[in-house]
């Protein structure tokens, strides 16, 4: 993240700090001073990662991610935040259907990814929580989505989620979607077990793939239609 001005420090550290009235207060003000959108949730971000780290160390609990994922879901619906969706709308880049595996009820980690890629132009499909392989699998056949999102929080989802990835290889569909699978507990070594193309510690890197593999995706649908 580039250098940050005060305000933007102040944004961060009020986040962190779960003063909602303060967050939704300086967002406006940012966002009336001409700070894009895309900005300002990746500052919003950053408080949250900070949150995360707190309940980490134990020093916030359950309640306070809960808190801090109802902030998040405020600034998202702050009118500029709003009038900027609507406008991007029509301009799709990517599908993506995403969701928490089963076992794991925990959605605040998806929530703050699915906003995320909404702000950035995705279309998401979001299955919820504690969803089984099948429904995974049934509803990428039914949506045909460029990207899996596979949630979790807990540590005993990744022999899950490595279930999931194998039935889609069992049923010839693995070739078929870009698999990323997102929780702080992941690690590379962990994502190659589970055979995800990538994984994701946070949102805004978590998107960062996404963007980067749609980038990849439509290019080479350009070059089909020019050689064409």
């Amino acid at each position: 993240m580039k250098e940050l001005n005060k305000k933007e420090q102040l944004l961060i550290k009020h986040v962190e700090q779960l003063n909602e009235e303060e967050v939704l207060k300086l967002s406006d003000e940012l966002l009336k001073e001409g700070m894009a959108p895309l900005r300002l949730l990746d500052l919003v971000n950053e408080g949250m990662n900070r949150v995360g780290k707190l309940y980490e160390s134990k020093d916030y609990y359950i309640a306070d991610l809960i808190m801090a994922g109802l902030i998040f879901k405020q600034v998202l619906e702050l009118d500029k935040m709003t009038a900027h969706f609507r406008v991007k709308h029509n301009n799709k880049i990517g599908k993506v259907v995403l969701g928490t595996v089963t076992g794991d009820i925990h959605d605040i980690g998806k929530d703050i990814f699915r906003g995320m890629l909404e702000a950035n132009c995705f279309e998401v499909v979001d299955l919820g929580v504690d969803v089984p392989k099948e429904v995974f699998l049934k509803k990428c056949e039914e949506y045909q989505p460029d990207i899996l999102g596979l949630s979790g929080v807990l540590t005993n989802t990744v022999d899950t989620m490595k279930e999931i990835v194998d039935v889609f290889k069992e049923t010839g569909v693995r070739d078929k979607v870009k698999i990323i699978v997102g929780g702080n507990h992941l690690t590379k070594e962990v994502c190659r077990f589970i055979g995800a193309d990538n994984f994701a510690n946070d949102a805004s890197s978590g998107v960062r793939i996404c963007k980067k593999w749609m980038d990849g995706i439509n290019e080479s649908e350009r070059r089909v239609i020019d050689n064409g």
